[in-house]
């Protein structure tokens, strides 16, 4: 089933007035089996790209696409564009703009944010939390977004998050990387 950006949208806003107590997990787990420590320019930088899927809980309805990332360090600053194809033929380019603030963290914005991302590295996985808007022909929808980063045993570099509308779970989104 092709599930529109728009018809992803309207399954998140509906879920976001169900309670599902077995969908409320915090954040997505990182692998028991990670590979190694990661930081979050190592991911980054130079060329990457990956195939993702976005679930939402309530219906099981996916929403497929690919990416390619280009990311560059500038100093302090870790620039990151993202093309994005969905399965459905839309495209469409984010820009990240991260900023160390710190030992193992990072913060960051991109078009879409409301405020600013929080990043924290830790081992061997990266966290990272979120808001951000997006445009649909009935408005704009608020999502939140709670995303753990990790090295698979096999060398890729997984992207898990839990989204949530209105502090409720309402779907999940997973993105495997490969460098270029």
């Amino acid at each position: 089933m092709s599930l529109s950006r728009r018809q992803m949208l309207l399954a998140v806003s509906a879920f976001g007035l169900t309670f599902v107590p077995a969908a409320c997990a915090r954040r997505p787990e990182a692998s028991t089996t990670p590979a190694g420590s990661i930081t979050l320019d190592e991911v980054f930088v130079g060329e990457v790209r990956g195939r993702g899927v976005f679930e939402v809980d309530l219906t099981g309805s996916q929403r497929r696409f690919s990416a390619r990332l280009h990311g560059r360090l500038d100093g302090d600053r870790l620039i990151v564009a993202e093309d994005f194809v969905y399965d459905d033929g839309q495209e469409g380019r984010l820009t990240w703009v991260f900023e160390r603030a710190g030992p193992g963290r990072w913060t960051g914005r991109r078009e879409d944010t409301v405020g600013v991302a929080e990043v924290v590295e830790q081992g061997d996985t990266i966290r990272m939390d979120y808001t951000a808007d997006f445009e649909t022909p009935d408005g704009v929808t608020r999502l939140a977004f709670s995303d753990v980063i990790y090295r698979a045993p096999d060398g890729k570099v997984i992207n898990e998050a839990i989204v949530r509308r209105w502090g409720l779970p309402v779907g999940r989104v997973r993105f495997e990387m490969t460098r270029e």
